[in-house]
C-alpha cells in the first residue's frame, strides 16, 4: 500500500510546479556585504582599524598598506561611518566561504603616494612661509616699531583719600 502512495507523490511532483522559488541574484537595498576600500582616496589614518570592534582591519603607514580579514569582519559598518575621507564603502556582494582565513592586503598606488607627498610638501612650504613671515614681522617690530595710534590720554589719577 505504501508503494501506491509513493507513486502518487512521484507523479504529482513530476507534473506540478516546484514549491520553492529560485534564489535572487541581486541583494535587496540595505544589505551589508563586505568592506571595500578605494585606495586612491585612503590616507592611511588608521581610524577604521581603531573603530573596528573585531580588529579585522590593520593599517601599516610605513609599508603604505591597508589589510582586512574578511572572515573576522562582522559588517557592522563602524569603519565606513568613521572614515574621514569616505574611502570605505559596503559592497553588496558577500565574502565567499573558504577553507582557511585569508587577509586581503591593498597597497597605495604610486599615483596616490605621489599625491600625498605633494600635499605634505605643500603643507611644509606653507608652514615655513608662515614662520618666515612671522619672524620678519617680529624683526620689523623690534627694530623700528611702526607708528601706532596714540592712546587716549587718561586723566591723572587722584590720590585716594583715606579717613584718619
Amino acid at each position: 500500500m505504501a508503494l501506491v502512495s509513493f507513486k502518487n507523490t512521484i507523479l504529482h511532483n513530476l507534473v506540478s510546479k516546484p514549491k520553492t522559488r529560485r534564489a535572487e541574484k541581486e541583494y535587496p537595498v540595505g544589505t551589508r556585504g563586505h568592506v571595500e576600500n578605494d585606495m586612491d582616496l585612503c590616507v592611511l589614518c588608521g581610524l577604521c582599524s581603531i573603530k573596528c570592534p573585531t580588529h579585522a582591519i590593520t593599517v601599516d603607514k610605513a609599508a603604505k598598506t591597508w589589510s582586512i580579514m574578511p572572515m573576522s569582519c562582522i559588517q557592522c559598518r563602524c569603519c565606513v561611518d568613521n572614515c574621514p575621507k569616505k574611502s570605505l564603502s559596503m559592497g553588496l556582494r558577500f565574502q565567499e566561504p573558504g577553507e582557511e582565513k585569508i587577509t586581503k592586503t591593498f597597497k597605495l598606488s604610486e599615483k596616490a603616494i605621489a599625491a600625498q607627498e605633494a600635499l605634505m610638501k605643500a603643507a611644509k612650504e606653507r608652514a615655513a612661509a608662515a614662520a618666515a613671515a612671522k619672524a620678519a614681522q617680529a624683526a620689523q617690530g623690534g627694530a623700528a616699531p611702526a607708528p601706532a595710534k596714540a592712546p587716549a590720554q587718561a586723566a591723572p589719577a587722584k590720590p585716594a583719600e583715606t579717613d584718619k
